[in-house]
């Protein structure tokens, strides 16, 4: 049987399992199978590249064992550490984890179009564009995402920031193209390899200097861009290739990327070049409003009694709830609250936690039935009939600041509506600000107050008052 017939049978099926794989991960009922069936094609896909070997020209065949040796090598290496993380990585570091392995896949098409330019196979006007163009956005992805995960795992703890820092980055970024004009034509007297490795040095820096000035509010659309930048570069090889799989998954992935990213933003009320380009976050940018009233602690066990007799609570989940791993003691109390006859749901900012998906995710684990979870479009006309509204570890997305304050960093983001809740309940650490910088006007309005502490240690409490509330109903009756 003719192994590039094989190929390219196993290229189309694979491409098949890529789109159908992300058509099942569009809901969250479906999304575990959609993984699945990507998965599958990807391996389909790994295993009939190795089938290229048959078509290896007999001048290359010496080095055909050892090139071997390495892709396998490579590829166990690749599968044990997917494998160990995928298996030990808590919640609170998935975004890490999605930042860290979308930029292997940048770095990847980045090392694809090294080779190519190394070997001098882009070897038509075409194609070696095509290459250059791949090489920078690869690699862009690459460094643009190891900071983002340098960023989201606090080893950057601040963001970098200079006078004239958009004007700098463009300089870097035409140097790039410069150089990589050069590589295409030519310059008399250096050696191709020099100006390659010249080439991507200064991608790489572009990507570094691009996403330092970020702050952690944007990490989400910042994931979700580069996502779509390494779908584009992955595509791009594809074409150089000449791999269908390859092309067509990278165009997925990439025009899948694209639309998150904007959704994304539009959730925030900016573009994405307001996200690459300001100073989200920056305390010069802070609100000078001076906000009324005070914060008003109470008891987990007060609040707990108060949701207990409620007709309807609606539940905010933020970072907050994934940092103290609180996902599994929400849902028991949930479940606490509905066997008292309470109608309870859960509402979800589209750009809460640190990835995109991160709140959804976090509940899935913890068993959440998804006809429970609401979006905000489809749940934010309910709060101001709802008795209780109850936020974990949420901060911006619920600041009424973004509905009345001009000035606010945040004006014009779209909000979950909080405060229109008769009663409201904010568990936090402390009376830190959120990721904007800004003070949020919720925490200090008269139908809220504060619990304080750990999310975890506070839902125990609560969990133990509405107990002890129902033992004490049967022992007087």
């Amino acid at each position: 049987m003719n192994p590039a017939w094989i190929i390219q049978t196993a290229d189309f099926l694979a491409a098949f399992l890529f789109i159908y794989g992300l058509k099942r991960m569009s809901s969250p009922v479906t999304a575990r199978s959609g993984i699945h069936v990507a998965g599958y094609g990807m391996l389909l896909a790994t295993l009939a590249g190795f089938l290229y070997v048959f078509g290896i020209s007999p001048a290359a065949a010496p080095h055909l064992t050892m090139n071997l040796g390495l892709a396998v090598g490579a590829l166990l290496v690749g599968v044990a550490w997917a494998w160990r993380g995928g298996k030990t990585v808590p919640l609170t570091a998935m975004p890490q984890m999605v930042a860290l392995y979308n930029g292997m896949g940048g770095g990847a098409a980045g090392a694809i179009a090294a080779v190519e330019l190394l070997g001098g196979k882009a070897d038509n006007a075409i194609h070696l564009t095509v290459t250059l163009v791949g090489a920078v956005i690869g690699s862009v992805s690459f460094s643009g995402s190891l900071i983002a995960w340098a960023k989201l795992d606090g080893r950057i703890n601040k963001p970098w920031r200079i006078r004239g820092q958009v004007v700098l980055n463009s300089i870097v970024l035409l140097a790039a193209l410069a150089v990589g004009l050069a590589v295409a034509v030519g310059v008399a007297g250096v050696p191709t390899h020099v100006l390659i490795g010249l080439f991507f040095g200064i991608a790489l820096l572009y990507g570094v200097m691009l996403t330092m000035p970020i702050g952690g509010a944007d990490m989400p659309v910042v994931i979700s861009l580069y996502n779509a930048l390494t779908g584009l570069a992955v595509g791009l090889d594809g074409f150089v290739l000449g791999n269908a799989a390859l092309m067509i998954a990278g165009m997925v992935v990439g025009s899948a990327g694209t639309l998150l990213t904007l959704l994304m933003a539009r959730a925030m009320n900016r573009s994405v070049s307001n996200v690459l380009f300001s100073h989200f976050g920056d305390v010069s940018l802070e609100s000078t409003g001076e906000i009324k009233g005070r914060m008003k602690p109470v008891e987990a066990s007060d609040a707990a009694v108060t949701m207990r007799y409620a007709g309807k609570v609606i539940i905010v989940p933020g970072y907050g709830l994934a940092a103290a791993q609180a996902q599994q003691k929400l849902y028991e109390f949930v479940k606490t609250l509905q066997a008292a006859g309470v109608e309870v749901k859960f509402a979800i900012h589209p750009v809460a936690g640190r990835m995109p998906g991160h709140m959804d995710v976090l509940l899935a684990e913890a068993g959440v039935p998804y006809d429970l979870i609401f979006e905000l479009e489809d749940v934010n006309d309910e709060f101001s009939g709802t008795d209780v509204a109850l936020v974990i570890g949420a901060n911006d997305v619920v600041n009424p600041a973004a509905r009345t304050d001009k000035t606010s960093p945040i004006y014009g983001m779209p909000i979950l509506n909080v405060d229109q809740a008769h009663q409201v309940y904010v568990i936090k650490r402390g009376q830190g600000k959120g990721y904007a910088g800004v003070e949020n006007e919720l925490f200090f309005a008269d139908n809220t107050n504060m619990v304080y502490g750990d999310a975890r240690e506070v839902l125990v409490k609560m969990i133990q008052a509405v107990k002890e509330l129902g033992e004490g109903s049967e022992s007087a009756a």
